[in-house]
């Protein structure tokens, strides 16, 4: 390359902003249709808005990516001028308010383009190379309502500037019940002192059949989260639950829930603001649940560095029973497990690699309905051989060679999956009280319940597939078998069936590749004893057919059934 500016480095770095900004664009005007799709119970359409939109970053890049890669020739892998065109590019979306999607959207590209090569510093952000701009106080993404003595007055004068709230006939009786909340809330948790300010993020957040206000009251030193649920039904746009603590909206931007449609410019200050009222939920997570997954998976990756950095632990295999399909090992020190398809499969297990990378894609294409844990996909990531604890390692070169490989001192991993931890259901029973071993015995079946009114049969349905959330909140993660739930045949055991199903290693209820037989998950679930009661007397109708036929016909009638991101105590009737 010339001591001078290249053209091509400059036009290829024009051309990668190019397809940002595109990419932008029409991220927004999907983001946009959710308000109309909520005013007028759209539900069929905002599933495939949603699905538009998860598919919309790939398509993009795959576009960008191709016409580079005709156009570079040579100068596709030459460090040097990736080196030029990141520089270019980096001055290009300096200032910028999304600037730090744009890096992601960047890393992206290069990483396709230049195939198998590890994340270079000099090539792509590993660190974040612009600091997105944020006026004081994140005031771009928030407005504050200073209080006025009468809590019902101060949250009137809150929905008015929302105006699928205030445009509906339920709008004082939406006033009047979220002022009540409030007030029995500050009451009941011992807040004397009067609410100072109420700030509320100014974009609506919508997903599913929901939408969302989100925000903070002001209260002496204290900084209280509030969220605001809408529904929009045959009684009209009406609020259906109040919710205080940081618990609680932490489980509604759950890893196991999909993606807010929130429209804002700045990104990054959305995601301080809500840090500010979720503080123990990831800044990648806060990314992921807004939409911006990619960016998500960055700011994962850039804290494990900084995580192995200042930790010496090595990575082990995870707590759990060992995987058929998948190999998983963890970091103690670190809330993430990763996952590593094996070469081939434990009998009995007779899917293929392929249809193991299918079903996370359906994953994540699919609404997860709280029960099915969000998963990102890394590829060409290299660890120091030293962070490996010896048996693990062994075990990921023998059983997963054509993933796993060695460097001289470094492990070079081809692909993997990277999941928030969680405790296996089997291992929490193990350790449980009584009371807490019951309620989450019956979350269990709630679990296996929205995962069929979201159209999903997890196919094998063993403890150790399921794992418990530190609010105590019982999730799938497991996805070797899993499958839509209309693509299954449910049928009643043969009465002359003399099967000694009893002597199975693993309980299989297929016959045809999709015939499942409800009967015998009573005998395959693997619950104590003493709980086995307590899940029958709720959870009963899942051993019959009846059950499972019912939502069949009711997604083939293209019902989208109602899961709420809360408890039903909290509604509010």
């Amino acid at each position: 390359m010339s001591d001078g500016p290249d053209p091509l480095a400059h036009d290829t770095a024009a051309t990668i902003h190019a397809a940002f900004g595109a990419y932008h664009t029409t991220f927004g005007a999907i983001t946009r249709r959710a308000g109309l799709r909520f005013a007028a119970c759209d539900w069929p359409q905002v599933h495939k808005d949603a699905e538009e939109r998860l598919d919309l970053y790939k398509t993009q890049v795959d576009t960008v990516v191709a016409g580079l890669r005709a156009r570079l020739a040579e100068q596709a892998t030459d460090r040097p001028f990736w080196t030029a065109v990141k520089d270019i590019y980096t001055a290009a979306i300096a200032g910028q308010p999304d600037c730090d999607i744009a890096e992601s959207f960047y890393n992206s590209v290069t990483m396709r383009v230049l195939a198998t090569h590890p994340m270079d510093p000099d090539i792509e952000y590993v660190g974040a190379a612009n600091e997105p701009p944020v006026a004081d106080d994140d005031t771009p993404v928030y407005r504050r309502y200073d209080g006025q003595g009468d809590t019902a007055v101060l949250i009137g004068t809150i929905l008015a500037d929302y105006p699928f709230a205030a445009a509906t006939p339920n709008a004082a009786r939406n006033m009047t019940c979220v002022a009540a909340a409030i007030d029995r809330y500050l009451v009941d948790s011992g807040h004397s002192a009067a609410v100072e300010a109420i700030e509320m993020a100014t974009p609506v957040f919508y997903r599913g059949k929901g939408a969302y206000l989100v925000g903070r009251i002001r209260i002496a030193h204290a900084a209280i989260p509030l969220l605001l649920a809408f529904v929009n039904d045959p009684q009209g746009v009406r609020v259906d639950a109040v919710l205080h603590t940081p618990d609680e909206v932490s489980m509604v931007f759950s890893f196991a829930r999909s993606y807010f449609h929130v429209e804002v410019d700045t990104p990054h200050a959305l995601v301080r603001f809500l840090k500010s009222i979720m503080p123990l939920k990831p800044i990648a997570e806060l990314y992921t649940s807004i939409g911006y997954n990619k960016h998500g998976k960055t700011e994962l990756y850039r804290d494990l560095l900084r995580h192995l950095a200042a930790s010496d632990d090595p990575f082990v295999c995870a707590p759990g029973e060992r995987g058929m399909v998948m190999v998983v090992f963890t970091l103690l020190s670190y809330d993430v497990v990763f996952k590593i398809i094996k070469d081939s499969f434990d009998y009995p297990k007779t899917t293929t690699r392929r249809e193991v990378k299918n079903r996370y894609s359906l994953v994540f294409r699919h609404d997860r309905g709280g029960r099915l844990v969000d998963a990102q996909e890394f590829e060409h990531l290299r660890f120091a051989r030293a962070r490996f604890a010896p048996e693990l390692l062994a075990e990921l070169l023998d059983v997963a060679a054509n993933t796993v490989s060695l460097d001289g001192d470094t492990v070079v991993i081809k692909h993997l999956y990277t999941e928030r931890r969680i405790t296996p259901l089997n291992l929490y029973f193990q350790e449980a009280d009584p009371i807490h071993a019951a309620e989450t015995v019956l979350d269990y079946g709630q679990c296996i319940k929205d995962l069929a009114a979201t159209n999903i049969f997890p196919g094998d349905i063993l403890l150790k597939n399921f794992g418990v959330t530190r609010h105590g909140r019982v999730v799938f993660y497991d996805y070797d078998e899993l499958c839509l739930l209309t693509d299954c045949t449910f049928r009643t055991l043969p009465a002359d069936d003399d099967s000694d199903d009893d002597l199975l290693a693993e309980p299989s209820f297929h016959v045809g590749e999709y015939d499942v037989f409800p009967s015998e998950m009573a005998t395959f679930l693997g619950l104590p004893s003493a709980l086995r009661p307590i899940f029958t007397a709720v959870h009963g109708d899942l051993f019959g057919v009846a059950f499972w036929q019912s939502l069949q016909a009711r997604h083939h009638a293209g019902e989208v059934i109602d899961i709420f991101p809360y408890k039903e105590s909290r509604r509010l009737g």
